[in-house]
């Protein structure tokens, strides 16, 4: 069995419990992974700005993967990568999530705009990166330079319509996927958190298949379609887990930590 040498993993849901807190083991078992020698990053929906805060405590020194991955940001926070979403395509997305009753939020590389301040899911979002948002009433001075767009709904049947409709609707002219049952992110084309995995890789000089990947949502299956060892949280859905080498606990139940001790165990650092 091939020895793990990168682990690269989701972010909420997966690293973090439910309240976006960082366990003492979760730290503790990169730690461990950093000593054993075996490389480690992040890849999430974040912007680069609700990242910064996992660079110290995790020791991190790989570039990670904002915006699913369309961006590569390194441990300074300076863009090594960054790719945005084609104007037009842009445009023909805030319609869609217009359609579809979901509030739009558009992110730029240091940005985080929104026209509904009352949004249901505005202090979540301000909670979860630690940013505030800059209200606009008008998007489009800002489509060129669109790294995300995100359509945020309860809704959770009708976002899963909408991603299928945004799917249809784009093409290859962006990537649409949920992060969470709640959100649907629209990114550049050709990216995803399975492109940054190889970029990763690449950087490192090793084989995909040296490669374990965690997450617990949609838009982490890219990268575990790449990886040679891939982990669906418990509390991932079951066509997540259905596609993952492994199962481990949910993110409350420090899961990220338990399939962190299983990697040490399989490379004889257990």
């Amino acid at each position: 069995m091939t020895k793990i040498s990168l682990v690269v993993s989701d972010v909420d849901g997966t690293l973090l419990t439910k309240d976006k807190t960082l366990t003492d083991r979760a730290r503790s078992a990169v730690q461990r992974l950093h000593q054993a020698g075996i490389g480690f990053t992040i890849t999430s929906s974040r912007p680069a700005i609700g990242m910064r805060f996992l660079i110290d405590p995790l020791a991190l020194w790989l570039p990670v993967g904002p915006f699913n991955g369309s961006s590569i940001i390194d441990p300074e926070m300076r863009p090594v990568e960054q790719h945005l979403i084609p104007a037009n395509a842009a445009q023909r997305s805030l319609q869609i999530l217009r359609d579809f009753g979901a509030d739009i939020w558009l992110f730029t590389a240091d940005k985080w705009l929104i026209d509904n301040p009352r949004g249901g899911y505005v202090a979540h979002e301000q909670h979860t990166i630690r940013a505030d948002p800059t209200i606009v009433t008008d998007f489009s001075p800002y489509l060129s330079s669109a790294c995300k767009i995100v359509g945020a709904s309860a809704d959770a049947a009708g976002l899963e319509h909408c991603e299928k409709a945004m799917q249809e609707a784009l093409g290859s002219e962006a990537t649409a996927v949920r992060s969470q049952t709640y959100y649907l992110d629209i990114t550049p084309p050709g990216f995803d958190k399975g492109t940054f995995v190889q970029a990763m890789a690449k950087r490192l000089g090793i084989s995909l298949d040296a490669v374990a990947t965690i997450g617990d949502m949609q838009n982490d299956l890219a990268m575990f379609s790449v990886s040679g060892t891939s982990i669906a949280m418990g509390n991932a859905t079951d066509n997540v887990k259905d596609q993952a080498t492994h199962v481990t606990a949910s993110n409350e139940q420090d899961g990220f930590a338990e399939a962190m001790e299983m990697i040490l165990k399989r490379n004889g650092a257990g």
